[in-house]
């Protein structure tokens, strides 16, 4: 494919209304409204808001499709969202990582009720100790959002939204239970509600699978995987959540979140280590106090505590890492549809395992305004903040967005962003390690604390026409990445490597996404289609000129049909060519999915969901050397009190 160049995606952009004109809008009724138009999410603005007041790209993944994926890990129910690719080394128990429109894994913030949640030491998320049976909802923000939340939002904001149930009722139950593929079996129960002022909810899930072989004998060049061990590699894991909150006098109320998960999960590690494993476990707590000062002051006081572990057995090697965190929002609304907000944060990390870091904790103090308002038929949203970080100083980030309702269904809007990740403890101050080969040395590998925080500058473009059955939707981005933190290796003698992190290479990620949804009475269709070019602008001797594992071209379709109590659907994913390494000299093939999907409702209470992946049984590759799930089915029974 030839590169996504500017005039040929402004002329998309232009030819977009007149398909958007083209459409007929029918009579609806409440039940068929599309459902973003409902959605309430926080992630946008720090602040609860209509997704349809949103100023930005965002959505959300709602409880009906987390339903509708009984089985599925976080990494693959996000990856059918538009703009979101991810890799895998082996099954859902291993390494994951998230590339939020073409930017690097860790350049997408994950938070957990609000609580960021990527490690200090790896820099990206613990997907294997996040189970979805604990989750509400998901929202998504793509773009550079550092001006909101800090370091790590480069490419955008993943914010999992754990269960909270029915809260308007004394006492409301469900659980779940179901089988499938590779003896793959999991479960889960909670119970929810509110009385006298009190609000609470609990989850607990459970699961276990023999999985597949995590890697294969052969890697795309035909060399021989010394990763490779014929085995099936499985995993076990459990997690619990839960909320409690009073509401002690009217519009004051004190909260405490919990999420707890863990995963014990295999990998390979060559015939030297037969049985390779390894613990992973995320732990996030919360308290949070909500208080209407006056009618036009609001107050949010959050202490929360966030704990990332890894300990594996193959290798004995553990890392811990904490953060704290301590934000103060303070809302004022000097008149309606207008609204200042400023926020405090400050953030501690602490580092410590069985590696001794050169440095094992900073501290970053934050100052933020964010401004929401709206003119008649223009709705704008501004924010600035400033990270003082220990041994970098300040980093000021900023974003200017505004939408204009051209009519009340057709819209259009521009939005600039900057922002920032800072360097990992890995990166920066992980000691001095030689590597041996049969008691030879081979290489070795230091942190560098001279690094550079990397930065970005993000401009986007939307045009978007929606009804209560209709969306549609193009955006057109370009995200420049500078100071771009590569591994680099030196040979200054044979046979021996020296590596570390360097600021070296500058990005720009080019791209445009189509999303639409029609609702057609019983029937629902969606569809999105996503054109990127992730270059590598300044590539040094050794590298090619496109970034990694991320396709060029990724294409969703899904059908969905009720017929009364019964559900049907059917998914198909199509992903394009793309390297697996650095040097571009690795391509991986593109790949199609299709993917089937049945529920039916025996009454208000029980009901039934199967889903078939990948059930063309695709033979594919998201990273070289390791498998993916063959053709996999599984059955879930759900009720609901």
């Amino acid at each position: 494919m030839t590169s996504l160049r500017p005039r040929h995606a402004l002329a998309i952009l232009c030819a977009f209304p007149l398909a958007v004109t083209a459409q007929t809008t029918q009579p609806t009724t409440p039940d068929s409204q599309v459902q973003s138009l409902q959605d309430i999410v926080v992630v946008a603005s720090r602040r609860p808001e209509p997704l349809a007041d949103v100023v930005g790209d965002v959505s959300v993944i709602g409880p009906e499709q987390l339903r509708a994926a009984p089985g599925d890990g976080i990494a693959d129910i996000l990856s059918r969202q538009p703009g979101v690719q991810f890799t895998q080394s082996g099954g859902p128990q291993t390494a994951t990582g998230i590339f939020l429109r073409g930017a690097n894994a860790q350049h997408t913030l994950v938070l957990i009720d609000g609580m960021p949640i990527n490690g200090s030491t790896s820099g990206g998320a613990p997907f294997p100790a996040l189970d979805p049976a604990m989750v509400e909802r998901i929202e998504i923000l793509r773009g550079a959002a550092s001006s909101l939340y800090g370091s790590d939002a480069i490419g955008g904001v993943v914010n999992i939204i754990t269960k909270k149930g029915a809260q308007d009722r004394p006492l409301s139950a469900w659980a779940n239970v179901g089988y499938g593929t590779y003896e793959t079996a999991k479960s889960s129960l909670g119970l929810s509600g509110a009385e006298g002022g009190w609000d609470y909810s609990f989850s607990a899930s459970a699961g276990s699978s023999k999985g597949f072989d995590a890697t294969r004998r052969l890697k795309a060049t035909n060399q021989t995987n010394f990763e490779h061990y014929p085995d099936r590699d499985g995993y076990r894991n459990h997690a619990v959540s839960g909320t409690l909150g009073h509401q002690w006098a009217p519009g004051h109320r004190i909260g405490l979140t919990a999420y707890n998960g863990y995963t014990d999960g295999d990998y390979d590690a060559g015939v030297d280590l037969p049985n390779a494993y390894a613990l992973s476990r995320q732990q996030a707590y919360g308290l949070t106090s909500t208080d209407r000062l006056t009618d036009w002051w609001d107050s949010e006081l959050r202490l929360s505590f966030a704990k990332d572990s890894y300990d594996d057995r193959a290798y004995q090697s553990r890392f811990n890492a904490i953060r704290r965190q301590y934000s103060w929002i303070n809302t004022f609304k000097p008149q309606e549809d207008h609204q200042i907000a400023l926020l405090l944060e400050r953030t501690e990390e602490r580092v410590q395992g069985s590696t001794q870091y050169d440095q094992n904790a900073r501290n970053t103090n934050a100052a933020g305004l964010i401004y929401k308002g709206r003119f008649d038929r223009v709705h704008t949203q501004a924010s600035v903040r400033n990270d003082n970080y220990t041994g970098y100083g300040n980093r000021a980030t900023y974003s200017l967005g505004l939408d204009l309702d051209l009519t009340d269904t057709l819209q259009v809007g521009m939005l600039g962003s900057t922002a920032f990740h800072a360097p990992t403890f890995n990166d920066l101050y992980y000691p001095f390690e030689l590597y041996t080969f049969m008691g030879f040395p081979v290489g070795s590998y230091a942190g560098n604390p001279d690094l550079k925080p990397e930065k970005s500058r993000n401009i986007e473009a939307h045009i978007q026409y929606r009804t209560a059955d209709t969306l549609l939707r193009a955006t057109l981005y370009e995200n420049r990445i500078d100071d771009l933190i590569i591994y680099q290796v030196s040979e200054p003698i044979p046979f021996f490597t020296e590596g570390t992190m360097r600021n070296l290479n500058k990005a720009v990620i080019r791209g445009l996404t189509l999303t639409a949804e029609q609702r057609l009475g019983d029937t629902t269709l969606r569809a999105s289609a996503d054109f990127l070019d992730p270059r590598n602008d300044d590539p040094q001797p050794g590298q090619g000129s496109e970034l990694p594992r991320r396709a060029r071209q990724v294409f969703h379709l899904s059908a969905e049909h009720r017929i009364q109590a019964l559900r049907l659907g059917a998914e198909y994913q199509y992903t394009g060519n793309r390297y697996d390494d650095g040097a571009n000299k690795v391509r991986l093939g593109g790949y199609s999915l299709v993917n089937l999907i049945a529920a039916y409702d025996f009454s208000k209470s029980l009901g039934v969901q199967v889903r078939w992946n990948n059930a063309l049984d695709k033979d594919y590759v998201l990273v070289d050397g390791y498998n993916t799930p063959g053709s996999n089915v599984f059955v879930n029974l759900s009720w609901r009190m």
